[in-house]
């Protein structure tokens, strides 16, 4: 199992059948539809369990609903819990959010609810064509807009972003920023800009946050990121051990040697170190930590 969330358990995205509406059709009453409310929570059950509902149970279908995939040859689909009926809501007594869903249900689960809350998000914020403003129509099982006025085509949007543990060879580059918790850090992350490669964002993110020169970099794994649609490509890059001097986007940023990290990890990491002294790290359901235990070596 990958030691991050998101990634595990993934449906298969049966994409040959987001051009077939019968098939879809003919999936929805058996469905299982997770319903998401529109600060992307996943309605839950009393214990804080994942609430899915059949398709029979909603009505409507899939022009409604966003196909997610198959599991087992059942259909999982993803629906704003606005459209549904207020008596199919009110079985629902709880509101998850998607971190408490990384933390507590299966992966399969989580992962779902990962791919739902990034789609549900894009056709929140994509309603009006980027060409001439006409209202989008979403077609290919809520995959694609289409806009009714000029026909031209958009597609969900994906932001890419590095995320980077950097060491000059026996130290640990962390940041952490002003609205973070006492005593929280974390490696540094940025977005991919237009005409630039992955290791060029490396190289300028690291430069602009902290002020220390990359090396080189090497890519070992991506996460995705839906808060709201992020895909985090994870590196380990060598550094000059230049002092950090930051800038606006960081509070601060320091070099932490081997045992300062081991003890940051061992912390509860939603706690701040109660004598004042040491670190807290990245939640356990983040690619940002498991890069740190890659540099230590775990």
């Amino acid at each position: 199992m990958t030691p991050f969330a998101f990634v595990d358990d993934g449906l298969d995205r049966a994409d040959a059948l987001r051009d077939q509406p019968d098939a879809l059709a003919g999936l929805w009453p058996g469905a299982r539809v997770l319903l998401l409310d529109d600060d992307g929570r996943a309605l839950a059950d009393e214990a804080g369990g994942v609430h899915v509902v059949e398709g029979r149970r909603l009505g409507g279908g899939p022009g409604t609903a966003i196909f997610l995939g198959l599991r087992d040859g059942q259909g999982w689909f993803a629906q704003r819990a606005a459209t549904a009926s207020p008596a199919v809501v009110a079985t629902a007594p709880q509101r998850v959010d998607l971190r408490r869903a990384a933390a507590e249900w299966t992966s399969l689960q989580s992962t779902a609810f990962a791919q739902a809350r990034a789609v549900l998000h894009w056709h929140a914020r994509q309603r009006h064509c980027g060409d001439c403003g006409g209202e989008l129509g979403f077609v290919r099982g809520g995959w694609l807009g289409r806009c009714t006025r000029c026909h031209s085509e958009h597609y969900p949007r994906t932001d890419q972003a590095i995320i980077a543990a950097v060491t000059d060879g026996e130290r640990l580059l962390l940041g952490r920023q002003a609205s973070w918790a006492p005593h929280r850090w974390s490696v540094l992350a940025g977005f991919v800009e237009p005409g630039e490669s992955l290791e060029q964002t490396v190289a300028r993110e690291v430069l602009e946050e902290s002020g220390v020169r990359v090396r080189d970099c090497r890519y070992v794994a991506s996460q995705p990121w839906p808060f709201p649609g992020s895909l985090m490509l994870g590196f380990i890059a060598r550094a000059e051990p230049d002092e950090p001097v930051v800038g606006d986007e960081l509070e601060d940023a320091r070099w932490f040697d081997r045992d300062s990290v081991r003890a940051g990890l061992a912390r509860d990491w939603q706690s701040a170190p109660g004598d004042g002294e040491g670190i807290a790290l990245s939640s356990p359901i983040s690619i940002a930590r498991w890069l740190i235990r890659c540099w230590l070596g775990d």
